[in-house]
């Protein structure tokens, strides 16, 4: 996402060149590790102190963002940018980080850009989704066989985009399908009476949020502020190796986004709960276990 809604795609394209801010204001060349931990590790007190308005989540996600676009993303990689208009411009990184202060988006990476655009309601609807984020950047490359049909090009593994389906009766196909089907309806549920996802100016940041031990499904806040939820979606019988994976994720809000005063708490979300995970979470005292259950009807027509 060049600028918000794409403000900056015009110029980018234009100039041969996608970019970033943040309010970062120094040459990033010699600071950009191989692991984007150790990047948030540094500069996420440069952002706080940059953004002062931003939370520690918001920050973790600004320099996440940041380090993909300076160092994450490798020559020969596509991109897809919007351009605000209802299409994305599709283009290939052909150089390595530089710095142009003064500029509004100063950390750069040289772009040649196809003269095809991809209209976003050409889009399945799962790439739609995909690229639906008002976030800096999303990974879409599980949709590598549709963009490469849409350029006639052969795209590399990696493509990044700036920017209810039911197996049976009773259980989702995928997670990601339970994911997308509960942030949907949020605020319909009773999680969403108490907890809202987590949000940064306007935009939705606490689906997949990434840590440095794998995504989190979402993150929520409390209402009052107070707790942040960690969520883990199974799609089916969960069982107690999921405790271990929410108890690290935990750790993680514990450690890097906890503000003062603030609690963290898990949820796992499943189809139905396994002896194991029972046993397991009947000495975990902040993470509790939700059972999904889906009502699926046909009704014929007259």
């Amino acid at each position: 996402m060049l600028g918000r809604g794409g403000a900056y795609a015009d110029q980018c394209k234009n100039d041969g060149y996608i970019g970033a801010d943040f309010n970062i204001n120094e040459d990033l060349t010699n600071h950009l590790p191989e692991n984007w931990r150790e990047f948030n590790k540094k500069y996420i007190p440069v952002f706080l102190a940059a953004n002062p308005d931003k939370t520690k989540v918001g920050a973790g996600l600004g320099c996440g963002a940041l380090w993909t676009i300076c160092k994450g993303l490798q020559i020969g990689d596509i991109v897809l940018s919007p351009n605000g208009r209802g299409e994305y411009y599709v283009g290939e990184i052909i150089g390595n980080y530089y710095y142009v202060p003064g500029t509004e988006l100063p950390h750069r990476r040289k772009v040649q850009w196809y003269d095809k655009t991809i209209a976003r309601a050409d889009m399945s609807d799962e790439l739609r989704h995909s690229t639906g984020s008002i976030g800096t950047c999303c990974d879409v490359s599980n949709y590598n066989e549709e963009i490469e049909k849409f350029i006639n090009t052969v795209a590399p593994v990696k493509v990044v985009a700036t920017s209810a389906d039911v197996e049976d009766a009773s259980e989702f196909a995928l997670e990601k399908h339970l994911e997308d089907f509960l942030v949907k309806n949020w605020r319909q549920t009773d999680l969403g009476k108490k907890f809202d996802i987590y949000e940064e100016d306007g935009e939705l940041v606490g689906e997949q949020y990434n840590t440095d031990t794998g995504p989190i499904d979402i993150l929520a806040v409390s209402k009052n502020k107070k707790t942040i939820l960690v969520i883990e979606l199974k799609k089916g019988r969960a069982s107690d190796v999921v405790v271990g994976q929410i108890q690290r994720y935990m750790g993680y809000v514990k450690e890097q986004l906890l503000e003062p005063g603030q609690e963290v708490k898990g949820l796992i979300i499943g189809l139905e709960a396994d002896l194991r995970l029972r046993r397991a979470l009947s000495v975990c005292t902040n993470i509790d276990f939700y059972r999904y259950q889906i009502d699926f009807k046909l009704i014929k027509g007259v």
